[in-house]
């Protein structure tokens, strides 16, 4: 499969491109490569369908936020995305690029296609694990949906002829022209249902359930929407299906914590592994790892593990895992250690100064614990 080009360089705009600059830019492809100026052309097709798949998503402030921070990767990947839209898709949309003359895919006067009615969009949450946001992960979702009961027939409005669209003709100062507006019997449909099955609604739907599979892509994160084109409701009388919106949660983490491709462990050591050193093991997204704490090792340092994070979204490697140190006084002591420790508590060791000697100090305990 190719790669996918920017959808920025697809429209040929800036990254700060405006709504208006959108439509510009996509009206001019659309008219360069549509297939009534281009018949029988595939090349012309696809570069027609790559315009419509790059302007649907960056005219959608919601998913042109998620383009522009995550790329395609962030549209999704295994079934996710902005891609995939199909002829009725696109034109579908043409009524609020060319207005009413071109809307619905009449191009010209060419094909005078009906209006098609999009489905609506489902909308799921999935609550995912770190682990599983870290590694991507299948899933499998059960879905109450909209679909197109089975032995529905049409037929067509008479009076747009099926065609979804009423020509008029007006008289201006330029002369006769010549208009085109959704048909306001049909809504621009172009058909009526004839019969429909026991149990379809008067659009000639019916629920049922759908299990399909998700491919949830490493480093997705809370919040984050990943859209799956055309598995939404269907639409009305056979219609363009709507997408289906997943909704990413994060849960809760009990050890770790998560800022963007990082991750965060607090671990607590003893006073006595403090001064002496030790080794401590703690957990992470693959398993137990062993960090060295040296001899004199304060509260407050923090131990940085590289690509032990979470990986980012567009595959350009992994964050860190930061292990902050914390030192654990002890509340309770027997006659014995506060002896000890009443000891050492008029040695200069056991005051803090900016540069301090900690050789001295640390000689002392050592050979008073071992």
């Amino acid at each position: 499969m190719s790669q996918k080009r920017d959808y920025y360089e697809v429209l040929g705009v800036s990254k700060g491109a405006s709504e208006s600059e959108l439509k510009k830019a996509y009206r001019k492809l659309a008219i360069k490569y549509h297939p009534d100026k281009n018949p029988d052309d595939k090349e012309a097709e696809e570069k027609f369908k790559e315009a419509a798949e790059a302007y649907e998503v960056l005219n959608n402030p919601q998913k042109r936020q998620q383009y522009d921070q995550f790329g395609h990767a962030g549209m999704g990947q295994g079934g996710f995305g902005g891609g995939g839209m199909n002829m009725d898709d696109i034109f579908s949309q043409f009524g609020s690029i060319f207005g009413d003359s071109f809307g619905g895919g009449s191009f010209g006067g060419g094909r005078g296609r009906s209006q098609t009615v999009r489905g609506s969009n489902l909308r799921v949450k999935m609550k995912l694990s770190l682990e599983e946001i870290a590694e991507g992960v299948s899933k499998k979702i059960k879905l109450n949906k909209l679909v197109n009961a089975s032995g529905v027939t049409y037929k067509s409005c008479q009076s747009c002829k099926g065609s979804g669209r009423i020509t008029r003709m007006a008289q201006t100062f330029l002369g006769a022209m010549q208009t085109q507006s959704a048909c306001n019997v049909c809504h621009g449909s172009g058909k009526f249902i004839d019969k429909k099955p026991a149990g379809a609604d008067s659009n000639g739907l019916v629920r049922k359930e759908e299990i399909i599979d998700l491919d949830i892509p490493a480093g997705v994160m809370d919040g984050m929407q990943l859209s799956v084109t055309g598995k939404g409701n269907a639409g009305p009388f056979d219609g363009v299906p709507g997408d289906l919106i997943v909704v990413i949660e994060e849960k809760k983490h009990p050890e770790l914590r998560r800022e963007g491709e990082n991750l965060h462990y607090d671990a607590m050591i003893s006073f006595i592994d403090a001064v002496l050193g030790s080794s401590i093991e703690i957990p992470t997204l693959t398993g137990k790892s062993k960090i060295k704490i040296e001899s004199g090792t304060q509260s407050g340092k923090v131990f940085r593990l590289r690509s032990k994070g979470i990986p980012q979204i567009q595959g350009y490697g992994k964050g860190d895992m930061f292990v902050h140190i914390h030192v654990w006084t002890p509340t309770k002591l027997s006659k014995e250690e506060k002896s000890v420790l009443e000891k050492w508590k008029e040695s200069e060791n056991f005051n803090p100064k900016n540069n301090p000697d900690a050789k001295g100090f640390f000689s002392k305990m050592r050979n008073m614990f071992s």
